[in-house]
């Protein structure tokens, strides 16, 4: 028997008197959070998600399609079964003292095996593979079922999946051995430590699980984050300006305007000042503005898409304009932002105004024909569902319910090993800017965010000329002739490359497409002097994405410095650095300004 792991009836009497002890710490912990919590409202639970997604009925057809083929059925069964015999098997051998090879494996990446004791001590082992067997076979199985509506396929493909990774043996404490470990060497005050740790997300959660992913104490804005000099220059209703002060002594006469989602927070994209994209912009010579969303509130309930294009990405670029007397400006749109930005950019084009240089967008679907599996989230009865409780909240989408839905994209990492490091281990949650930053969620408004899914997720109006109108002008995107960088990241789930890829063919004007590695986050913040993952890059058109990547060339490190050399060429002779404030919007206040601080919870 492995020594990194209790022997079964090594210490009993003890082990006894620990649990004991923990029994009576927790029920006091247990009564103290519920005379402190007595009186207050709890939040609706994020388990209402299911009932809106009609998941029970996508599972019902599930099991109605697998009655019509029993045969199918019960050859996977006999199929778990063999697996199931190989496994006694080895394990058998194994007792015995002989060598037999696993039958399954875990995937290389999984970090969730990465304990030697799933592979040295024979009973981690056999749960390990007998887990990994089960989910295997229940995937498969489910993939496997013939004649499913789309939609509903991919729920309980998406589902089963959750439902897998949330009974792996690595969540529970008696088949968790790093989690038995710790509870006999700290003699059960992991467990202890762990209940109070969610006994306090769920006292910060007003009564819903808000589990913690970062020590938030460990940043503020300004201080650690967000931290690159500049003013704000401009402020409505909708946005902050932010101009962000020189740090060369000439610039390019062109200026940048960077678009972030308003989704989540500006400073994903000046993090800290060795990946600050803005630091870096300011660092090759460009005077570099970015936006910073209003948090909105039920004030901004009836706040529209047409809003944030009219008061916000052209109210921005008109201020970038004034602020440095440029004729023209460089936009940069990232995720929606992107997708704000196409719909900007033909509408101008309609009104007749030419001021914007070039376009980049970062990760930002204008073709939603493939959304991804966000397009699990999306069909009309989850969207009548959503408008309810919107207006059942005061009229936006609450910050955390937008967090859920997006963790639950990748749960193993973003919900899972969470739980087990906080709740089963006892451990404080490790301080990390960008989990910091995916903590500092935004609202939605409800009209935006409705008009956002039907028009663009469930119609794809977006990719239709003139199916969509703005300010009473059809959008056609193909009439846009500006110059295009589109960068979209390998390993995307939430704005798929190949979805990406399809908005090169609805361009009126040049478009050159690069593909960067990672995924919608680490793919975009990818600093150069990392030298981490690589991007492709082809000149010649492909009909295909999967046709342009089999021609692309690879290169190694950051795709910034590739998008450098293409904006350069486009921005303009060289002239003395503008500091903010100094042109005619005056300095308001010190970035990162006042909006960035509005905390949705």
């Amino acid at each position: 028997m492995n020594d990194s792991v209790p022997p079964a009836t090594e210490g009993l009497e003890n082990w006894t008197a620990i649990m004991g002890d923990i029994a009576g710490r927790s029920q006091r912990l247990l009564t103290d959070f519920v005379s402190r919590n007595s009186t207050q409202t709890a939040a609706p639970n994020n388990l209402g998600m299911a009932d809106t997604m009609n998941i029970g009925a996508a599972f019902l057809e599930l099991m109605a399609k697998m009655m019509e083929d029993p045969q199918r059925l019960m050859d996977a069964q006999l199929s778990l079964w063999r697996g199931y015999l190989d496994l006694w098997r080895s394990s058998t051998l194994k007792m015995m003292g002989q060598e037999a090879p696993a039958v399954i494996n875990p995937d290389p990446a999984d970090r969730r095996f990465a304990d030697d004791a799933w592979r040295d001590v024979q009973i981690f082992d056999f749960i390990k593979q007998s887990y990994l067997l089960s989910a295997r076979w229940v995937q498969e199985t489910v993939a496997d079922v013939q004649g499913l509506d789309p939609q509903n396929k991919r729920k309980v493909d998406f589902f089963t999946k959750q439902l897998i990774d949330a009974a792996a043996p690595t969540n529970f404490a008696v088949t968790n051995p790093e989690v038995l470990r710790a509870t006999i060497e700290s003699k059960g005050e992991n467990l202890v430590k762990g209940l109070q740790n969610l006994l306090e997300d769920l006292e910060k959660g007003k009564g819903r699980l808000r589990v913690s992913m970062t020590d938030e104490t460990a940043f503020a804005l300004g201080r650690n984050v967000a931290v690159t000099p500049g003013k704000v220059v401009f402020r409505n209703r909708m946005l902050e300006l932010i101009q962000y002060s020189p740090t060369t002594t000439e610039v390019k006469e062109t200026p940048l305007l960077i678009v972030p989602p308003w989704i989540n927070k500006y400073y994903i994209l000046d993090l800290r000042e060795k990946n600050s994209m803005v630091k870096w912009l300011t660092d090759q010579g460009y005077t570099t503005f970015i936006v910073s969303w209003v948090n909105p509130d039920t004030s901004m309930a009836n706040t529209t898409f047409e809003d944030y294009m009219l008061e916000g990405m052209l109210a921005a670029k008109d201020a970038v304009l004034a602020a440095t007397g440029a004729k023209k400006t460089h936009i940069a749109g990232y995720c929606i932002g992107g997708t704000l930005l196409s719909c900007a950019l033909a509408y101008m084009k309609a009104k007749g105004d030419d001021t914007v240089a070039s376009a980049t967008y970062f990760v930002a679907l204008t073709d939603f024909r493939e959304p991804g599996d966000l397009g699990i989230f999306i069909d009309e009865p989850q969207i009548v569902a959503l408008e309810k409780r919107m207006e059942e909240a005061g009229g936006f989408l609450d910050a955390s319910d937008m967090a859920t839905t997006f963790n639950m994209l990748r749960s193993n990492d973003l919900i899972w090993s969470f739980v087990v490091n906080n709740y089963l281990m006892g451990k404080e949650p490790f301080p990390f800017d960008l989990l910091y930053w995916n903590s500092d969620s935004t609202r939605m408004p409800q009209a935006m965010h409705s008009f956002y899914l039907r028009n663009m997720y469930l119609q794809n109006n977006l990719a239709k000329a003139g199916g969509l109108t703005l300010a009473g002008v059809p959008i056609d995107l193909r009439t846009i002739k500006t110059p295009t960088y589109m960068i979209s990241c390998k390993e995307d789930h939430i704005a798929p490359w190949k979805s990406t890829y399809a908005g090169t063919g609805l361009f009126g004007g040049p478009v050159k497409f690069v593909l960067s590695g990672s995924g919608h986050i680490a793919g975009v913040v990818n600093e150069p002097a990392r030298k981490k993952y690589n991007y492709w890059t082809n000149d010649k058109k492909a009909k295909t994405p999967d046709a342009w990547l089999e021609g692309a060339v690879s290169h190694p490190g950051s795709w910034w410095t590739d998008w450098e050399a293409w904006l350069a060429p486009q921005s303009g002779k060289m002239i003395p650095a503008r500091k903010p404030g100094s042109g005619k919007l005056k300095a308001i206040e010190d970035a990162p300004g006042s909006y960035v601080k509005m905390r949705a919870n």
